[in-house]
Protein backbone atom coordinates (compact mmCIF):
# COMPACT_ATOMS: atom_id res chain seq x y z
CA UNK A 1 0.00 0.00 0.00
CA UNK A 2 1.42 3.24 -1.03
CA UNK A 3 1.37 6.47 1.70
CA UNK A 4 0.13 9.85 0.85
CA UNK A 5 3.62 10.84 0.20
CA UNK A 6 4.21 7.76 -2.31
CA UNK A 7 1.30 8.66 -4.01
CA UNK A 8 1.50 12.05 -3.89
CA UNK A 9 4.73 11.70 -6.08
CA UNK A 10 4.00 8.98 -7.87
CA UNK A 11 0.69 10.75 -9.10
CA UNK A 12 2.57 14.16 -9.42
CA UNK A 13 5.36 12.67 -11.96
CA UNK A 14 3.09 10.51 -13.79
CA UNK A 15 0.61 13.89 -14.45
CA UNK A 16 3.66 15.85 -15.33
CA UNK A 17 4.94 13.61 -17.43
CA UNK A 18 1.73 13.00 -19.60
CA UNK A 19 1.26 16.96 -19.15
CA UNK A 20 4.67 17.30 -21.09
CA UNK A 21 3.74 14.92 -23.93
CA UNK A 22 0.13 15.71 -24.25
CA UNK A 23 1.45 19.46 -24.43
CA UNK A 24 4.47 18.65 -27.50
CA UNK A 25 1.71 16.46 -28.84
CA UNK A 26 -1.14 19.69 -29.03
CA UNK A 27 1.27 21.77 -31.22
CA UNK A 28 0.24 18.97 -34.08
CA UNK A 29 -2.93 17.80 -33.49
CA UNK A 30 -6.29 20.25 -32.73
CA UNK A 31 -6.74 20.04 -29.23
CA UNK A 32 -5.94 22.14 -25.75
CA UNK A 33 -3.96 21.27 -22.63
CA UNK A 34 -4.04 22.85 -19.55
CA UNK A 35 -2.46 21.65 -15.80
CA UNK A 36 -4.19 23.84 -12.93
CA UNK A 37 -4.10 22.69 -9.28
CA UNK A 38 -2.62 19.02 -9.97
CA UNK A 39 -5.07 18.72 -12.78
CA UNK A 40 -4.55 17.92 -15.91
CA UNK A 41 -7.48 19.01 -18.81
CA UNK A 42 -7.64 18.06 -22.78
CA UNK A 43 -10.23 19.99 -24.27
CA UNK A 44 -11.22 19.89 -28.11
CA UNK A 45 -13.64 22.43 -30.33
CA UNK A 46 -16.94 21.37 -32.38
CA UNK A 47 -18.20 19.80 -30.99
CA UNK A 48 -16.53 21.12 -27.45
CA UNK A 49 -15.37 18.52 -25.31
CA UNK A 50 -13.22 18.29 -21.96
CA UNK A 51 -11.17 15.25 -20.64
CA UNK A 52 -10.21 15.81 -17.08
CA UNK A 53 -7.31 13.71 -15.20
CA UNK A 54 -6.95 14.47 -11.51
CA UNK A 55 -5.24 12.37 -8.32
CA UNK A 56 -8.04 11.34 -5.66
CA UNK A 57 -5.94 11.00 -3.09
CA UNK A 58 -8.07 9.76 -0.32
CA UNK A 59 -8.66 6.33 -2.34
CA UNK A 60 -4.73 6.60 -3.82
CA UNK A 61 -5.90 6.19 -7.41
CA UNK A 62 -6.17 8.62 -10.79
CA UNK A 63 -8.99 9.56 -11.87
CA UNK A 64 -10.13 10.31 -15.79
CA UNK A 65 -13.54 11.40 -17.15
CA UNK A 66 -13.60 11.29 -20.76
CA UNK A 67 -16.18 10.24 -23.03
CA UNK A 68 -18.89 10.77 -20.51
CA UNK A 69 -16.71 7.84 -18.81
CA UNK A 70 -14.65 7.22 -15.90
CA UNK A 71 -12.18 5.57 -15.34
CA UNK A 72 -9.81 4.88 -11.96
CA UNK A 73 -6.22 3.80 -12.60
CA UNK A 74 -4.30 2.09 -9.27
CA UNK A 75 -0.24 2.23 -8.82
CA UNK A 76 0.79 -1.07 -9.74
CA UNK A 77 4.42 -0.65 -8.55
CA UNK A 78 5.61 1.25 -11.81
CA UNK A 79 2.73 3.05 -13.71
CA UNK A 80 -1.00 4.06 -12.93
CA UNK A 81 -2.97 1.50 -14.49
CA UNK A 82 -6.65 -0.55 -15.32
CA UNK A 83 -7.42 -3.17 -13.88
CA UNK A 84 -6.95 -4.27 -17.34
CA UNK A 85 -3.26 -3.53 -17.74
CA UNK A 86 -4.08 -0.51 -19.68
CA UNK A 87 -1.81 2.52 -18.57
CA UNK A 88 -2.83 5.95 -18.10
CA UNK A 89 -0.85 6.79 -21.12
CA UNK A 90 -2.12 4.21 -23.17
CA UNK A 91 -5.88 5.28 -22.04
CA UNK A 92 -5.50 8.32 -23.00
CA UNK A 93 -3.71 7.77 -26.40
CA UNK A 94 -7.32 5.60 -26.95
CA UNK A 95 -9.35 8.52 -26.17
CA UNK A 96 -7.98 10.90 -27.88
CA UNK A 97 -7.83 8.74 -30.90
CA UNK A 98 -11.60 8.79 -30.89
CA UNK A 99 -11.56 12.72 -31.76
CA UNK A 100 -8.13 12.63 -34.06
CA UNK A 101 -7.82 9.41 -35.32
CA UNK A 102 -4.17 9.87 -36.59
CA UNK A 103 -3.19 10.93 -33.25
CA UNK A 104 0.40 9.71 -32.03
CA UNK A 105 2.31 10.67 -28.38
Amino acid sequence: MLTDHEFQQHSDAALSDLYSKLADASNDFDFDVDMNNGALTVEFENPRERFVVSPNSPVKQIWVSAHVQSFKFDWNGSAFVLPSGQTLEQMMVEAIRKRIPDFEL
